[in-house]
């Protein structure tokens, strides 16, 4: 009989009335062939939670406590845990008890059986019981959940679920740079990228009501959307990157002629309004670019991408003021002539960015 080691990591912040009862489930599943490695990971509770942690960690030679000085997120925790892990396969537990332990013997099989690298649970795609709580918090989680199977191109119906189980020698070369839960987009969206074999699995859900000490909030949907973009944009094709770069240079376009409009109209010059409003859209597009689609520092270092980028931005600020110059001494409206040059370097400026600056 083969015996494998599973390491669980169990952020928790705040959780004293529950940590003791979730860490006796979690021991209910060890068996001969699966050994436990528990870690508990404090994100620096303001209640009991430590002191529980360590009596158990003196209690059970298994568990290993980690402390974080200073409270860094749920996702800084899973980090912390996975790179002290060392069992064959690491999963993640939350010290809530809105997940049942049990649920983990099914996850891990297609990882012992070398079927899967990694294997999700389901909240949704289930036929075990779960507790009906928030429709429009779940709404949100389907919704996340559909965005991010566009961006990765996998068909998860609960991207966001606590329970992933990965195969070690899989996992712990992936950086994770989310420290709250922006982790789950992250992670989903490196393994999608990795071309792990990725296992979905139905699994029981006893939610908490916010008053019993559910944390999630609206504004950690608005990180996941944003993760969303992040750590996705960069790898999709021409196209979806050109249809993402639209909304982009929309807005840094809307800038540039806003600001034209109201420098113009204060007196300046048309060729001092048109450099000054580029030089102001320039900036936020590569704000939202290194944000929302090719990432930071991908061919250059910080400091040789701003000058590139810059170098490039004043080529095609050139362009614009020369195209917007000659329009309007052809008679058309300053605003108009503007107007037409912001679309017509919209193009070169997608081309320059993609192939050149964030290659």
């Amino acid at each position: 009989m083969t015996t494998h080691t599973l390491s669980i990591i169990i952020p928790c912040f705040n959780e004293e009335k529950t940590l003791e009862l979730c860490i006796q489930k979690v021991f209910a599943i060890q068996t001969p062939d699966i050994q436990l490695e528990l870690l508990i990971v404090d994100d620096c509770s303001s209640d009991r939670s430590p002191a529980v942690a360590k009596k158990l960690a003196a209690q059970f030679k298994e568990i290993k406590l980690i402390v974080h000085e200073k409270n860094q997120g749920k996702g800084a925790a899973i980090r912390t845990g996975m790179q002290q892990a060392t069992g064959d396969f690491i999963a993640i537990q939350d010290a809530d008890l809105e997940y049942d332990p049990r649920d983990l013997t099914r996850l891990i099989q297609p990882l012992i059986e070398n079927r899967a690298d990694v294997v999700l649970g389901s909240r949704f795609h289930t036929s075990c019981e779960r507790r009906i709580l928030y429709f429009w918090h779940s709404m949100g989680n389907k919704f996340l959940t559909f965005l991010s199977n566009m961006f990765t191109d996998l068909n998860l119906t609960d991207m966001e679920t606590c329970y992933k189980i990965f195969r070690r020698n899989k996992i712990q070369d992936i950086t994770i740079e989310e420290n709250r839960f922006g982790f789950e987009p992250e992670i989903v969206a490196k393994i999608a990228q990795k071309k792990l074999r990725i296992y979905e699995m139905g699994i029981s859900y006893h939610g908490r009501t916010y008053e019993e000490g559910k944390k999630i909030g609206w504004k950690d949907g608005i990180r996941a959307f944003y993760c969303i973009f992040h750590y996705n944009a960069h790898q999709l094709p021409a196209p979806m990157q050109l249809l993402i770069y639209f909304g982009i240079g929309s807005i840094a376009a809307l800038i540039n002629l806003l600001t034209f409009a109201i420098l113009f109209y204060a007196g300046i010059t048309i060729i001092t309004a048109a450099a000054l409003s580029f030089i102001i859209a320039a900036t936020a597009n590569y704000l939202l670019c290194i944000h929302f689609l090719f990432r930071h520092k991908a061919r250059w270092t910080a400091k040789i991408e701003i000058f590139i980028y810059a170098g490039l931005a004043i080529l095609i600020g050139l362009i614009d003021i020369s195209i917007t110059y000659y329009l309007a001494h052809l008679l058309l409206r300053p605003i108009f002539a503007k107007a037409i040059a912001s679309v017509l370097v919209f193009f070169l400026n997608f081309l320059g960015r993609k192939y050149f600056v964030f290659k």
